[in-house]
């Protein structure tokens, strides 16, 4: 949700107030899908770690019981495929969203002639990008 994020630029038209502008862009629903779903995920593996130490015997005895284990783990494969794939987009457009040339470019004071317009520091991306990886 950067949209709720607030950023001060200053004012070059004789204001010594800055003007407040927000960053463009709401990204949070890949980031909860994937949080969601890793949440499952462990609750799953919670459950049937239980379900193998606990009640190995019902385990062994019952035969549907491994089949539908094992159809569960692959939709959970696969949900977190997609989860994953839909995290690293929505990292790449958070990434495009607060790019300082991107930020720079969208401030009016520095679109004039004579003001030149640097970016302080790059923002650090490398755990998010850990995160995508995992």
């Amino acid at each position: 949700r950067l949209y709720q994020i607030p950023f001060e630029m200053p004012d070059c038209e004789g204001t010594s107030e800055p003007q407040t502008l927000h960053l463009v862009g709401d990204f949070s629903a890949p980031a909860e899908f994937f949080v969601t779903l890793g949440v499952f995920c462990f609750l799953y593996a919670m459950a049937a770690l239980v379900l193998y130490l606990r009640f190995h015997s019902l385990y062994g005895e019952n035969k549907r019981l491994p089949i539908a284990d094992f159809c569960v783990t692959v939709c959970f494969t696969f949900f977190w495929l997609v989860a994953a794939a839909a995290w690293g987009k929505g990292l790449s457009d958070v990434k495009a969203a607060t790019r300082p040339s991107s930020l720079i470019a969208a401030m009016a004071v520095c679109q004039g002639g004579e003001v030149v317009c640097t970016a302080g520091t790059t923002p650090a991306m490398g755990l998010a990008n850990i995160s995508v990886v995992r």
